[in-house]
């Protein structure tokens, strides 16, 4: 492995230069999204924490839960590893656009792939890593272990990351070694959302607030009971939590051999596995990857009466730019197929309502369904923020490296926004609205409030998408390698952050004026006239910031546009 060196130093030269050599507004950027890294995470401690500090207090249970609780999150993140380095290695060692050199040159087939699998495994999973570390840090604070622990957690997890990366990547080889890669490129992100769609809805089902339930002690022992069977002793996360949980508590003084042996010589088997199989099929799957994507032509005639039908009230001149954005839209499976995670995510959000014990709280039934209306109206602003992050953010930045298609086309810039933002708003309306009405039907709010809701949510998704077009278009990459990097750049947080601040300030400026009225119609004395002008000056109020929140963005993202080289 002489030459393995010479095969990763590019990596770390690279990561040096972006550190080093980073311009001023590069570095700000990157210290912004590290601040909001590190809330996060300090987030996530004091959630963890509290949640254990709570299962201490149960006298019976207390420790059970916190035991099964450590056990499902090693599985979780297991599982999530394996999927995040089946995708990543699909990139790394059979689509990254340097494995040509890379192939030219004259070292062996192992060192190649042991350098890119080290690529992989570092992409794959440094997240992952990040994000648990608080998590683990809450049961070290919690119950004070020695310093065990520390260092079980630490070449456990190792061990665990290699594992699931060399699982990952040969999963990867053999799909490959069936199928061209852009098919098995198709294939695993389909896999995957299916997985990940499942997962969600069979965990929401499961009723996980009935843990913090005191009048359901037994369904809570039959609940521990159900999560009980996906911890087998097969696995490696059951290895990984019998250590570390044996470091937390101590309980038995002794250090669990047999399971980090257990661990490290799985490490190990998966390692030299992954090195024969890419001895005999690697090679012939990177070849076939060069082969070129053949697409199904089925259903051209309805995709193209759609087309048709959709771009109609469009001008000649964004006739075309629309009719492309569609035809991009149904070709990519990597942007349609995600429309089961959002189909997913609007399930799980109204089923949340249908539950809701509204019958067994303290407070007043209707002023208790108007303020969750209120909330509702939040959430919702929130969920369509995340939508319009994948899809209406990146629109602009979609056009790609033909950009200058556009720029040097006579259509201008504030026509070319516009007519974005007309094509995403009639989907994300109807969207909105459904999500507010079913809830609010399941909520039985009153009729003023059902009516103030679902105008409230017309105005907000004006503002939401203009939001997304007209900073999409300020902080635009052309030069993007997979569409969805685009939402989680700078740019992306920075959007769903003046979102969320936009539907913050319509909220309260609405709030107050919603509690005049229900008072007054609660005790019956009539509105005064000082209420009835600052409940008038409060509505404006917010119609302004609506507005503001459509004009100003749209500028904005033209002068961007026009100033882009």
């Amino acid at each position: 492995m002489r030459d393995l060196y010479l095969l990763i130093r590019p990596r770390f030269l690279g990561f040096r230069n972006q550190l080093v050599l980073s311009e001023g507004r590069t570095r700000k950027r990157a210290f912004f999204m590290g601040g909001l890294g590190l809330a996060f995470c300090v987030f996530m401690f004091v959630l963890c924490s509290r949640v254990l500090v709570y299962f201490q207090s149960v006298d019976v249970i207390g420790d059970f839960l916190a035991r099964y609780l450590l056990s499902m999150i090693l599985l979780t993140f297991f599982s999530l590893l394996i999927f995040s380095h089946i995708i990543t290695a699909l990139s790394n060692l059979y689509l990254s656009k340097d494995l040509e050199l890379c192939h030219s040159t004259p070292v062996s087939i192992e060192e190649l792939f042991v350098s890119r699998a080290l690529s992989t495994l570092m992409d794959g999973s440094w997240m992952l890593i990040i994000f648990g570390v608080p998590i683990f840090l809450a049961y070290a604070y919690v119950f004070a272990p020695g310093p065990g622990f520390y260092i079980a957690l630490l070449h456990m997890n190792i061990a665990m990351v290699i594992i699931a990366a060399g699982i990952g990547i040969l999963v990867t080889m053999i799909l490959v070694h069936i199928f061209p890669a852009q098919r098995t490129r198709d294939i695993i992100l389909l896999l995957s959302i299916f997985m990940v769609v499942a997962l969600y809805i069979m965990f929401r089902f499961l009723r996980p607030e009935r843990l913090v339930n005191p009048e359901a002690f037994f369904s809570v022992l039959q609940y521990v009971s159900a999560l009980k069977v996906t911890d087998s002793p097969y696995l490696p996360t059951h290895w990984i939590a019998e250590t570390l949980w044996g470091s937390l508590t101590e309980s038995q003084g002794a250090v669990h051999l047999f399971e980090i042996l257990l661990t490290w010589t799985t490490a190990g088997a998966i390692v030299v596995i992954n090195v024969w199989a890419a001895r005999a099929i690697y090679f012939e799957g990177f070849s076939k990857s060069q082969e070129a994507k053949k697409r199904l032509m089925g259903g051209k005639q309805v995709l193209d009466f759609f087309i048709r039908f959709v771009t109609r009230p469009f001008g000649g001149d964004l006739t075309g730019v629309i009719a492309k954005d569609i035809r991009t839209f149904f070709r990519d499976n990597t942007q349609w197929s995600q429309l089961l995670l959002l189909a997913a995510l609007v399930v799980v959000y109204v089923y949340n309502f249908s539950v809701l014990p509204l019958d067994k709280s303290p407070v007043r039934l209707d002023f208790l369904q108007d303020g969750v209306a209120f909330l509702n109206m939040g959430l919702a602003g929130f969920v369509l923020t995340a939508v319009c992050t994948r899809f209406v953010f990146t629109a602009v930045s979609a056009e790609g490296e033909a950009y200058w298609i556009i720029r040097s086309s006579p259509l201008g810039f504030r026509r070319y926004l516009w007519g974005k933002y007309l094509f995403f708003l009639l989907p994300m309306l109807i969207l909105g609205e459904v999500l507010i009405i079913v809830t609010n039907y399941f909520l039985d709010v009153t009729g003023f409030m059902m009516f103030l809701s679902s105008v409230t949510m017309f105005l907000m998704v004006s503002g939401i998408v203009a939001l997304g077009i007209g900073l999409g278009a300020v902080y635009p990459n052309f030069r993007h390698q997979n569409i969805a990097q685009v939402s989680t750049g700078f740019g992306g947080v920075l959007y769903m952050i003046v979102s969320s601040l936009f539907i913050a300030i319509v909220i309260v400026l609405e709030a107050w004026p919603g509690y005049i009225l229900f008072m007054s119609n609660v005790s019956g004395n009539p509105v005064t006239t000082y209420e009835w002008l600052f409940i008038i000056v409060s509505f404006l109020a917010a119609l302004a910031v609506n507005a503001f929140a459509v004009v100003k963005p749209m500028r904005m993202g033209g002068r961007a546009l026009q100033e882009y080289e």
